[in-house]
């Protein structure tokens, strides 16, 4: 059973940083791309971030874009999200989503593999 494991988020002030990892237990096909995305209360799951299996390609969304960065280490099987400056807006949810090959980057339906999520909190 293909499986995805988020970890990293936490309770952190306004204008600091994480770093979230997602770690595929190795059974997605390969190569695939892998996607960020957050739900916040209330919100619909939106897109964060994707970078495709060699990393040589990125894209974000406008409101991280400068702020958020993902990388991959394929020997760990892990891909991360690191986030600067954040703010309060940034609270939510993050799931990382894998697919050999997603119909679309930036929608969810463009996945078929989830991870549970790892909530992160900003204070004001």
């Amino acid at each position: 059973q293909v499986r995805l494991a988020e970890s990293g988020g936490g309770l952190v002030q306004a204008g600091g940083s994480l770093r979230l990892s997602c770690v595929d237990s190795g059974r997605v096909v390969r190569p695939y791309t892998t996607g960020w995305f957050r739900r916040a209360p209330g919100k619909e799951r939106e897109f964060v971030a994707a970078i495709n299996w060699s990393g040589t390609d990125t894209d974000y969304a406008n409101s991280v874009r400068g702020r958020f960065s993902i990388s991959r280490d394929t020997a760990k099987n892990t891909v991360y999200l690191q986030m600067t400056s954040l703010k309060p807006e940034d609270t939510a949810v993050y799931y990382c989503a894998a697919d050999p090959r997603p119909s679309s980057w930036w929608s969810r339906s463009g996945y078929d593999y989830w991870g549970q999520g790892t909530q992160v909190t900003v204070s004001s």
